[in-house]
């Protein structure tokens, strides 16, 4: 069964001198334990269609379905606190967090107490990959590949089958991206997740399950 689902899904941007039809009515359905990636050139609509799967903004028409309930039923603050976890290009941890702490935090949002967080939150760490001397270094003592692993311990923490990506290795070398993409692809194909991955870089579509491409607006499968 499909974790998330877009039915019809339309979206316009408007001003007071014109308005931006920007997806015209895309369609598509995401598993778990499948990778999936999102491309398309720059305006093509696919920022905009990951936007709205993290419950960023609602769409104009049509329907985001998670687990079968329209995020148009649903509590915003509370589908992108428990649903959607989103990575981001540019890691957005907390600054004056160690990345423990980083990877802690949606944990406390969920009432967890302090010692079975951070515990848990170790774990989260050592899952993607990272040894015990970053757990208390702050983010700008580590690396930016190391920061990315933090974000994707972070957004594991969450709690939910459901990895949105947005330009996940847009900041990395070339050998920290395919770290980051091997761990988001183990997480899907070993852990069961649904990873959903917006990029513009084509080396990395080899290892996607279902490749989708934004052309002006419009969806189509390229797998």
């Amino acid at each position: 069964m499909s974790i998330l689902q877009l039915r019809d899904v339309r979206y316009s941007y408007e001003n007071k001198y014109q308005k931006n039809e920007v997806l015209r009515g895309i369609s598509a359905e995401f598993e778990q334990g499948k990778v999936y990636a999102l491309i398309g050139k720059s305006g093509s609509g696919k920022s905009t269609a990951l936007t709205l799967m993290a419950g960023l903004e609602l769409p104009d028409a049509g329907d985001i379905l998670y687990e079968g309930t329209s995020t148009k039923e649903m509590d915003l603050n509370s589908y992108r606190r428990e649903k959607a976890a989103v990575i981001y290009q540019s890691f957005q941890l907390f600054p004056l967090l160690t990345a423990v702490e980083n990877v802690m935090y949606p944990m406390e949002l969920r009432g967890m107490k302090g010692k079975e967080a951070m515990e848990k939150a170790k774990d989260f760490i050592r899952q993607v990959g990272l040894p015990e001397e970053i757990f208390h270094r702050f983010p700008n003592m580590i690396s930016g590949g190391e920061q990315q692993r933090v974000a994707i311990a972070r957004a594991l923490a969450m709690n939910t089958r459901l990895l949105l990506a947005d330009e996940p290795t847009g900041n990395l070398d070339t050998a920290n991206s395919q770290n980051v993409i091997d761990i988001l692809v183990r997480l899907a194909h070993e852990e069961n997740y649904c990873v959903i991955i917006v990029t513009h870089d084509m080396g990395l579509l080899e290892k996607m399950d279902v490749v989708y491409r934004m052309q002006d607006g419009m969806l189509c499968d390229c797998t």
